[in-house]
């Protein structure tokens, strides 16, 4: 078992501490309190979207894991999009209905089965197939596989979960930096209100001072 980098450090006991304002914490608990079930994708889509979050991201036991489903299909709901957008690539939304019944027409006809139903190396070799535009059944659309791989899979699941607390709970991070900021901006040193990296044999020295970290 890999040891946390950052053991017993959680990001979100800052919330009622000077390093957030009122916005930072209105944000947070919005996105902590992302419904679970879906309201954009379809339930088939579901099932799709659950297999392909757990092969771009998957997460240990240590914490409880990033809702990457949820995440990604609240940012469908809102439909806000990125500001850009590859002309190659339709909206965001009809973008990942398109793919994501690709990607379940491609494994039917190498496996018979769709995507979340196949072993994960299978899954895995469709994906790698797709991150290298070799994908070209009817169910794109015209869609470049490798384009929606790059520009939507990655960009949105990946996206999604760094920009959740456990992430930053995993890697350290103190979340937004308003209003409290960072001052000791050389190498190797940190402000007290910022996690403590683990040594090797002083795991629980910096499980005690991130417990105390605020």
């Amino acid at each position: 078992m890999t040891l946390p980098r950052y053991p017993g450090y959680d990001v979100t006991m800052k919330r009622d501490t000077p390093s957030w304002d009122d916005i930072t914490r209105e944000v947070i608990d919005e996105r902590l309190a992302t419904p679970k079930e879906p309201r954009f994708f379809d339930a088939v889509e579901w099932i799709a979207v659950r297999a392909l979050c757990a092969c771009i991201v998957p997460q240990d036991d240590e914490r409880e894991p990033a809702p990457l489903p949820a995440l990604l299909d609240a940012k469908l709901v809102k439909d806000t999009g990125d500001g850009f957008r590859d002309a190659r690539l339709p909206p965001m939304r009809e973008a990942w209905r398109i793919g994501l019944a690709a990607l379940d027409a491609e494994s039917r006809a190498c496996h018979e089965l769709p995507f979340a139903s196949v072993e994960r190396d299978a899954q895995h070799a469709l994906l790698r197939d797709m991150q290298q535009g070799k994908l070209h059944d009817d169910a794109w659309r015209g869609m470049p596989c490798a384009l929606f791989f790059s520009m939507r899979v990655l960009h949105d699941i990946c996206g999604a979960y760094y920009s959740h607390p456990r992430a930053w709970s995993e890697m350290g991070f103190g979340g937004p930096a308003n209003p409290r900021g960072y001052v000791r901006m050389v190498f190797d040193r940190r402000d007290p209100w910022e996690a403590a990296e683990a040594k090797p044999g002083h795991e629980d020295e910096a499980k005690k001072e991130n417990q105390r970290v605020r």
